[in-house]
């Protein structure tokens, strides 16, 4: 996107979201397929999630999935959205994502996050809970140990093939994870979970709290939002009302159901309409001339050095429209 200033890169963010019909494997073979069609369009990075047991969701192996996406992609640079630092050794994740840069050199990210289990059943079958999540920053900074020869925890254990290698590293953050962020010298992803307002003060104490580091010389911020551009600003809002829907209905029912299209939702009650609304409001959908607008605010606002992208829905023909339509703005 554009502030008038400078040019701000455009990335995705895909979670393999299942349709209503479809099985999940179905949704995963798609979303290496949209990452071909994306890196088409001048798309910066596109990344993938981890989610486990969730019905509507299909990414649950994010650097299995990211090996194939970099595999039928030749130049878009792609990474995890992220990989839950607590559900995995940081041995591993360093072998993983070594191997992947290996690969694919000067194309890998490994963003990071703290999230565990979305209930206590996935919880204890990861066995992650809430110990793990506050081992976040602790586990990061082993992790990097590994890229840099240099382990403090497990001395003489080495990480082959990521020893030496320097990949982008990213911290999947609010308030807490910003401070990790800074304080590790690395890259910070942040969206507007309560509102912009929020978001701005987190990034600001961000970079004034930035240690820089071997992997990031200086702060980088990038600010994640869901956007969707069509004709109209009711035509985006519907693009966005499939998975405002299964988010709302994963809060009130502990479960994230598959995608249906927005003549086939239930008709919500008062209480969901509100809580829709509130979701709605933090995300940036409309034309093309309100959404540049819009974008370019979040931009000044936050000093963002790039815009994470996502858009789940129910119709593919139209995900993709809406993301053609948002590269063009960029363009």
């Amino acid at each position: 996107m554009d502030d008038r200033r400078r040019p701000v890169p455009l990335s995705v963010l895909d979670r393999s979201p299942v349709r209503h019909g479809e099985d999940p494997a179905t949704a995963v073979r798609h979303t290496v397929e949209f990452a071909r069609q994306l890196e088409e369009c001048g798309y910066h990075r596109f990344w993938v999630a981890e989610h486990h047991s969730v019905p509507g969701i299909a990414g649950s192996a994010p650097t299995v999935l990211a090996s194939t996406v970099a595999s039928r992609t030749n130049r878009i640079r792609v990474g995890t959205g992220g990989v839950m630092l607590p559900n995995h050794r940081p041995l591993v994740v360093a072998e993983q994502f070594g191997t992947l840069e290996a690969l694919h050199p000067g194309r890998i990210d490994m963003g990071l996050g703290r999230s565990v289990g979305f209930t206590r059943r996935e919880r204890e079958a990861l066995g992650a809970g809430k110990r793990e999540a506050e081992q976040f920053g602790e586990r990061i900074r082993e992790l990097l140990e590994y890229f840099a020869g240099e382990s403090t925890v497990h001395p003489g254990v080495h990480a082959v093939p990521a020893e030496g290698l320097r990949i982008p590293a990213f911290v999947l953050a609010t308030g807490a994870g910003a401070r990790i962020a800074a304080e590790t010298g690395l890259a910070l992803v942040i969206a507007p979970l309560s509102s912009v307002d929020a978001m701005v003060e987190h990034v600001e104490r961000y970079r004034a709290e930035f240690r820089p580091s071997t992997l990031w010389t200086r702060p980088h911020v990038v600010v994640s939002l869901a956007v969707a551009v069509a004709d109209t600003e009711a035509e985006a809002r519907e693009l966005l009302l499939p998975e405002t829907w299964s988010l709302v209905h994963s809060r009130t029912h502990g479960v994230f159901p598959p995608l249906r299209s927005p003549e086939a939702l239930p008709t919500p009650n008062e209480r969901e309409s509100r809580k829709i609304a509130e979701v709605l409001d933090r995300h940036v959908f409309g034309t093309p001339a309100a959404v540049r607008e819009e974008l370019s605010d979040v931009v000044r606002r936050t000093g963002a050095d790039e815009i994470l992208v996502t858009l789940n829905t129910y119709d593919r023909g139209a995900q993709l429209d809406s993301y053609l339509r948002l590269a063009e703005l960029a363009r």
